[in-house]
């Protein structure tokens, strides 16, 4: 039997705690499929609006959800001195965050999973791509979610106070990601911010998977960002994390 890495021990720890909060994991896995029901249910008369904003929703609703339980989970290991314990062993920080980024990115999957094929199979969300492309880029703006959320988190003292990035991190990138305007149509300055937002790409990448069929380089640009975003801000993370007590 393969040893367990001080990132697969942090991350099966984490997903313990979780099992034991069911409404953290209602607000993970149930939230994110209510609301593209109740979006369905609001544009029950008008399916091609449906279609038309379902497909970045089923990636933006899961982006909010990681973010804010990301941010706050982290915050309460800080508060309840687990994460301070975890400093002073000989563990990597990089194994830290890495371990919260692999529990909660499993629940990402799940989550994906349920969001995507209720849309898809019970909501008859119409999409152009393969479903496991829908599947992928859900599961990436989830991810995004996490990774910003652990960032963030190591800019806070209490979980309020995480809380209250929601608005200054996730809110303008909502605004800006193209769902409300096309990115191309905005004031020039308007699209120079939008373009250095990551959820920008994420709805970019949705778009794409829903309206065309084939995977072309503008997509796997898409991704590739999504990617590197996670990974540049769960390696931010890392180095930000540090003890708070001596």
């Amino acid at each position: 039997m393969t040893p367990m890495t001080p990132m697969t021990a942090t991350a099966g720890r984490v997903l313990r705690q979780l099992r034991h909060d069911p409404r953290t994991i209602a607000l993970m896995l149930v939230v994110p499929c209510v609301l593209l029901a109740l979006l369905r249910w609001l544009y029950d008369g008008q399916p091609h609006m449906f279609d038309k904003i379902g497909g970045p929703l089923l990636g933006i609703f899961p982006f909010i959800v990681m973010f804010l339980v990301t941010s706050v989970a982290t915050l309460r290991e800080r508060s309840t001195g687990t994460l301070e314990r975890l400093l002073t062993m000989p563990i990597r920080k990089f194994d830290i965050i890495g371990g919260y980024g692999l529990a909660f990115g499993l629940v990402a999957v799940v989550q994906a999973v349920l969001a995507t094929g209720l849309a898809i199979g019970l909501l008859g969300l119409d999409v152009a791509g393969s479903t496991w492309l829908v599947l992928l880029v859900a599961v990436l703006d989830a991810m995004l979610g996490i990774a910003l959320g652990l960032l963030v988190s190591a800019f806070a003292n209490t979980e309020f106070q995480a809380v209250q990035f929601m608005p200054a991190v996730v809110l303008p990138q909502f605004l800006l990601c193209g769902l409300f305007v096309p990115r191309d149509q905005m004031q020039p300055v308007l699209e120079v911010i939008s373009d250095l937002m990551p959820l920008s790409y994420a709805v970019d990448a949705m778009n794409r998977v829903s309206n065309e069929s084939g995977v072309d380089g503008l997509l796997l640009r898409d991704i590739g960002v999504i990617a590197g975003c996670v990974v540049a801000a769960v390696a931010l993370g890392a180095l930000t994390l540090r003890r708070r007590t001596r």
